[in-house]
């Protein structure tokens, strides 16, 4: 699992057993790989890359997940003979389930070749094809396999989202932005993210700033819906002025993003939350929503709050070897539930 916020490649060895409707999951192993600089460098400037470049990249984040597969079965003695598949949800540059389409690099073919072992990608497809959002997919892991633990489950990543069940059915999309907005901030200080959320504890957001960034229309709009990296371009970041602090801009954003998840979590009555992804760290932002939000905020323990989300894609490429919906149709807006997925042979 490899998010929008390019903070790493979240590799889990998971073992499901049981029966369908009483699944159980053991995590057997679990690592973050770094990206390479020269595929991250790449990554973050997609725009201005030309096709043929683009390709390229497809190809060397395909045997970069080789690499690292094989690193990770090495290091923690995994028996090779026992792994089903690998279930990739690759690194998405293009999010436009409008137009039809969704893409999400990192070649399937090659991940299969250079690691030997059957490899499941492009989650999303199937579902836009449906006429749904290819997003949020995580929502039946959410329910699955945590849905004891609380009333909503939210992912703060590159983008924040939300699942929870109403009415028997079970409705989730995206927030807000989450980490990749304030992350862009960081790297103008020099850093890769704001740590903790020192800088926004330490710096107070821009009132002016914050107001516009909550009215954007986005906000006003009934799921399903789902948020990509074109939608800042075009939307979010026209609203914070170029000579902003990037200190002032990083505390604004977090401000702005404990107010939407607030919102929405009071909007529907939902009492306990459930908080994993790279932002659930974030004690100023954790810290803001405690007092934004009337309900209870559950950080689960480190191992769930960095690998939910790796754990679940390989829930989602488990339901997929079994034929059985992986994608809901009440989360996406998809014509009927879909078992996306492309299967690729290593021979």
């Amino acid at each position: 699992m490899s998010g929008t916020s390019l903070d790493g490649l979240d590799i889990a060895c998971v073992h499901f057993s049981g029966p369908e409707d009483s699944l159980t999951f053991t995590l057997e192993a679990a690592e973050t790989v770094s990206l390479p600089t020269d595929i991250k460098e790449d990554l973050l400037h997609i725009e201005m890359l030309a096709p043929r470049a683009v390709f390229k990249l497809n190809q060397a984040l395909g045997r970069f997940y080789a690499d690292a597969v094989n690193a990770f079965i090495q290091k923690y003695g995994l028996d090779k003979t026992r792994i089903d598949a690998i279930a990739s949800h690759g690194q998405t540059i293009f999010h436009q389930p409008e137009d039809g389409y969704t893409v999400q690099l990192g070649c399937g073919s090659t991940l299969a070749f250079h690691s030997g072992l059957p490899v499941i990608n492009d989650f999303r497809s199937l579902d836009v094809a449906a006429g749904g959002q290819g997003a949020p997919l995580v929502p039946i892991g959410d329910q699955l396999l945590f849905g004891a633990h609380a009333d909503a489950f939210i992912n703060i990543g590159g983008f924040a989202n939300i699942s929870y069940n109403m009415d028997e059915r079970t409705l989730a999309f995206d927030v807000c932005p989450g980490n990749l907005p304030m992350n862009a901030f960081a790297r103008k200080l020099g850093l890769e993210y704001d740590a903790g959320g020192e800088i926004a504890s330490a710096h107070e957001a821009d009132p002016e700033v914050l107001y516009s960034l909550n009215q954007l229309p986005y906000y006003t709009l009934d799921g399903p819906k789902s948020l990509g990296t074109e939608w800042l371009d075009s939307t979010f970041y026209p609203c914070i002025p170029s000579d902003i602090e990037p200190a002032v801009a990083i505390a604004t954003i977090n401000e702005h993003i404990a107010h939407q998840l607030a919102a929405v979590l009071e909007k529907h009555d939902l009492k306990r939350a459930y908080l994993t992804g790279g932002g659930a760290l974030n004690t100023a932002l954790i810290s803001q929503l405690k007092s934004t939000y009337s309900g209870e905020v559950i950080i689960p323990s480190a191992e769930i709050v960095h690998f939910k989300e790796a754990i679940i894609f390989a829930f989602l490429g488990f339901r997929f070897l079994n034929q059985t919906f992986n994608s809901l149709a009440s989360v996406t807006g998809a014509s009927e539930n879909v078992c996306g997925g492309a299967l690729h042979y290593p021979r």
